[in-house]
C-alpha cells in the first residue's frame, strides 16, 4: 500500500471520528428551559431530554443528605420535588426563599435530578423607600445634591487649580530680550 493511500485513510478516520464527538458533545449539551407549570405538558422525548427549570426555593424544604441535597422550587401555585446530586458545592446564597435554576433531568416519578444548581443573588443595590410628600428639585442627569464646588468645598476653582499653575512673572521682572 503507498504512503499516500494511508495517509488518507489515517485522515479520513481522523476526520470521521472528530465529527462524531462534536455531534455527540452537541447533542449531550442541549438543554431546553421549561417552566414549572410546562413540565406537566411534556411528552415523548421531551420528557426525557435534559433541561432546565427555575422558581422560587420554599423556605425550610432543604434537606442535606448522604450524596445529595433534596429541596422543592415553587413557581405559580405549582411544585417540583429536586434532588440535587452533582459534585460542586452549593452556592452561598442558595437558602429558603431564593430564586434557582436547576439543571438535570425528569424523573418518571415526577421529581426532577439535578446535576446543577445556580442560585439568583440577592440585589444589594435597591432603592430605600423614600417618605411621603418629599419632593425632588433635581432635573433628569442631574444629582439631587448639586451645587457649586465653591459652595460644596467652601473655596472657588481658582484657589483649588492655584497651587498647581505656573508662577506668574511680573512685567518689571520679565527678563529683557536685547
Amino acid at each position: 500500500m503507498k504512503a499516500r493511500s494511508k495517509f488518507l485513510i489515517g485522515t479520513g478516520i481522523i476526520v470521521a471520528t472528530l465529527l462524531v464527538l462534536a455531534y455527540v458533545g452537541f447533542t449531550q449539551s442541549k438543554t431546553y428551559y421549561h417552566t414549572i407549570s410546562e413540565l406537566s405538558t411534556l411528552q415523548g422525548s421531551a420528557l426525557h431530554q435534559r433541561m432546565r427549570v427555575s422558581g422560587n426555593v420554599r423556605n425550610g424544604s432543604i434537606n442535606h443528605l448522604d450524596g445529595r441535597v433534596d429541596f422543592v422550587l415553587e413557581e405559580s401555585g405549582k411544585t417540583l420535588p429536586v434532588s440535587y446530586v452533582g459534585s460542586d458545592p452549593l452556592p452561598d446564597t442558595f437558602k429558603g426563599g431564593a430564586q434557582a435554576l436547576v439543571e438535570g433531568n425528569l424523573t418518571p416519578q415526577g421529581s426532577f435530578v439535578a446535576q446543577q444548581v445556580q442560585a439568583k443573588c440577592a440585589s444589594k443595590y435597591q432603592a430605600s423607600p423614600v417618605p411621603p410628600g418629599t419632593t425632588f428639585s433635581a432635573q433628569p442627569g442631574q444629582s439631587q445634591n448639586f451645587a457649586p464646588a465653591q459652595q460644596r468645598h467652601g473655596s472657588s476653582v481658582a484657589s483649588l487649580v492655584a497651587p498647581f499653575a505656573a508662577p506668574s512673572v511680573a512685567p518689571s521682572e520679565a527678563p529683557s530680550g536685547s
